[in-house]
């Protein structure tokens, strides 16, 4: 018997007299107990002035190092996670969506985190907005962490990808969290948080963990606190509605099941090789974790021609899933969490079959390998088939969370936008289809319903990563009975937990609190070229201003010669003069580019390892021969990337002899420390 605790407050707790048992999905033996009473505003309390500030005094970057450094300690564990889960009916296969991507999430959070956020406390939003002439007040607009708790409420589904996608870009945010899953397969979940707080990666009060109920949790919740929900819409309805949460505006993000479909394209027929990749999608979303995915399809979208073909080859390919006990190498598809689960299928199944025909698949008659039929919560997948879509209702509002879909035939593309969209929200709609055509139509029409589409065709096949499989760097979500939220999402996610400000003062303000260079700040003399000191040495604002270069006439036409960039502006004065943009034959902007290195660029062997990039590059104002120019020269950005070195961003400013900007543009170093 498996004691499933709460971690509360830097304790754990193990379950009360009322835990409620948990059995095994496989045998029905209740192999599990949890709940219990918890001080939940001790919890809070440690969350708020513990956990928080303890990872706000943390950079992204070393954030991001966090969430590595527990994604390689989980994967050293996993088989313990593997095994535990079978409990659950998910096979080893499921293991890869759930155990393996979720630790995949963790490390893609913490990828981004050093690739895209700053080594620093605040991430700056756009660019400064100037408000004046003279430049000395602007507006910022920044992202900082909230200085509450964001809770997580997770579905039983999936007990570690569930917790680790909310849990990923939380805590690169610099937010602690309180995880609830599901109790159903809470026993799984506690595991993985025990390996996280063994492993002494996180900060204290950075993650808590309730299993059973979370009382009048909620009702305590604060305006920095946030929500983030999985399950039904219908809970996610009564959660929402939660009068503390409405007066406080605490924000609320939703994640809720939906009636996703696949559209089969018009342009497909039977021997084409886009039949063959919708029949395995439909077949593999079916059967994926028994059908108990958020993403799973519900709904198949076939042409009025091909949806007896559809039906055939589904049939023949669902006929050799093996069902029976997970941990069978053999078995293919594996029980329903548990046997109230397979109760609640049967009872939606009953109301799909009020407007439509069961064609593959009988509830009363199939095998299970190594298991018990009647003690285990399984069920076969099953087809059903409803040939009047327009007049139906219950096929587009019902969902039977398992290993259940339904075909309907549509007339025309159009027609089959709309009976997606009749699902009034979902996660995931998928097209196979080969034409461009029928691509754009469908996104035109449907994209505003649906929070992803997934378009897979031959060219893509090879590494499509599947209708049902949310990807950490895209939004996971949808509008509607979808829930209306959006999870993952790369740095987007992380943004749902942090709070943009706008913020207004002098430029010497604004490059203090965001550690960006910001133009019009006091210039810092560098106490010697900028390129002889490490990365370490160089502060954000060192300037140098060079010395200035006159462009000569044959500076323009040997450049124009030895490149090959002939343009009539840099070599023909009539037709110069003709084009409104320049007085006469002018200087190649990369010639002045090449100028402008020759100009502060250290010959010397140094810290400076490489150049590595360019961004925002502008010219402004044409440069003829006889003019003269300059470059000031300031640390921008600079940000850690290895041990052995890191990046430094220049704001670079090309001017005239009459101090007018020639060109701006940023430049990428990689200096050593």
């Amino acid at each position: 018997m498996i004691d499933v605790a709460s971690f509360a407050a830097g304790k754990w707790i193990q379950p009360g007299d009322e835990a409620r048992p948990i059995a095994s999905a496989v045998t029905g033996k209740v192999i599990a107990r949890a709940g219990g009473a918890l001080d939940v505003q001790a919890m809070l309390d440690h969350a708020r002035l513990v956990g928080g500030p303890a990872l706000r005094e943390m950079g992204f970057h070393e954030r991001a190092s966090m969430l590595k450094k527990l994604a390689l300690h989980l994967t050293e564990h996993k088989q313990a996670l593997y095994d535990l889960s079978f409990n659950t009916g998910a096979t080893q296969a499921d293991h890869a969506y759930d155990i393996d991507g979720g630790i995949g999430t963790l490390f893609v959070f913490a990828s981004k985190g050093k690739r895209e956020l700053p080594d620093g406390h605040v991430l700056v939003d756009g660019e400064v907005e100037q408000f004046g002439k003279t430049g000395v007040f602007l507006g910022q607009h920044i992202y900082t962490p909230l200085q509450g708790v964001a809770v997580h409420i997770n579905a039983f589904n999936f007990p570690i990808w569930g917790m680790l996608e909310k849990l990923a870009p939380t805590l690169l945010a610099g937010v602690p969290a309180i995880v609830k899953p599901a109790t159903a397969t809470s026993y799984v979940t506690e595991l993985a948080v025990r390996l996280m707080i063994d492993s002494g990666v996180l900060p204290e009060g950075a993650l808590q963990f309730i299993a059973g109920g979370t009382g009048d949790l909620l009702d305590r919740l604060t305006p920095q606190d946030m929500v983030s929900f999985t399950g039904s819409a219908e809970t996610a309805l009564k959660l929402r509605s939660n009068p503390r949460l409405l007066r406080n505006a605490t924000r609320f993000t939703a994640e809720a099941d939906s009636l996703n479909a696949s559209i089969l394209g018009p342009d497909v027929t039977p021997d084409a090789p886009e039949f063959d990749l919708f029949i395995k999608e439909v077949a593999r979303e079916m059967t994926t974790k028994a059908g108990q995915k958020c993403t799973a399809i519900r709904r198949i979208l076939a042409p009025e021609a091909r949806v007896a073909d559809v039906i055939a080859a589904l049939e023949a390919r669902l006929s050799k899933t093996v069902i029976g006990d997970p941990a069978d190498p053999a078995t293919r598809m594996g029980a329903l969490v548990s046997t109230d689960q397979r109760a609640d299928v049967l009872e939606k199944v009953a109301i799909l079959s009020s407007e439509a025909k069961r064609v593959i698949g009988d509830p009363d008659r199939f095998d299970v390998h190594n298991a018990d039929k009647d003690k285990g919560a399984f069920l076969p997948p099953m087809l059903f088939h409803c040939a009047d879509p327009d007049a139906a209702t219950k096929v587009h509002e019902t969902e039977a969370f398992g290993p259940v879909s339904t075909i309907m035939p549509y007339r025309d593309t159009a027609h089959a936008v709309a009976l997606a969209n009749r699902g009034q929200g979902s996660l995931a709609l998928s097209l196979i289809t080969h034409d461009t055509k029928v691509a754009r139509e469908v996104i035109m029409g449907a994209a505003a319903w649906h929070g992803r589409v997934y378009i897979n065709d031959r060219v893509s096949a090879k590494e499509s990563t599947g209708h049902g499989s949310p990807m950490p760097h895209l939004i996971h979500g949808g509008p509607g009975r979808a829930g209306g939220g959006e999870e993952m999402g790369g740095v987007r996610g992380v943004k749902h937990f942090m709070q943009r400000t706008a913020v207004q003062g002098s430029p010497d303000m604004l490059q203090a609190i965001t550690g960006v260079y910001v133009p019009g700040s006091t210039p810092k003399p560098a106490p010697a070229h900028p390129f002889t000191r490490t990365f370490t040495q160089i502060e954000i604002g060192e300037t140098i201003i060079t010395e200035p270069r006159v462009v000569t006439m044959d500076d323009i036409e040997h450049f124009a010669h030895f490149t090959g960039d002939t343009f009539y502006a840099h070599m023909d004065a009539d037709a110069a003069k003709r084009n409104p943009f320049f007085p006469d034959r002018v200087a190649h902007g990369y010639l002045l580019l090449s100028f402008a290195a020759g100009l502060f660029v250290e010959p010397n062997e140094g810290p400076v390892l490489a150049n590595t990039g360019l961004d925002n590059l502008r010219f402004m104002k044409p440069v003829v021969a006889g003019a003269a120019i300059h470059v000031v020269l300031t640390v921008k950005r600079k940000t850690r990337r290895t041990g052995e070195y890191g990046e430094v961003r220049w704001h670079v400013t090309i001017l005239d002899e009459a101090d007018e900007k020639v060109a701006e543009y940023e430049l990428l170093t990689m200096n050593a420390y």
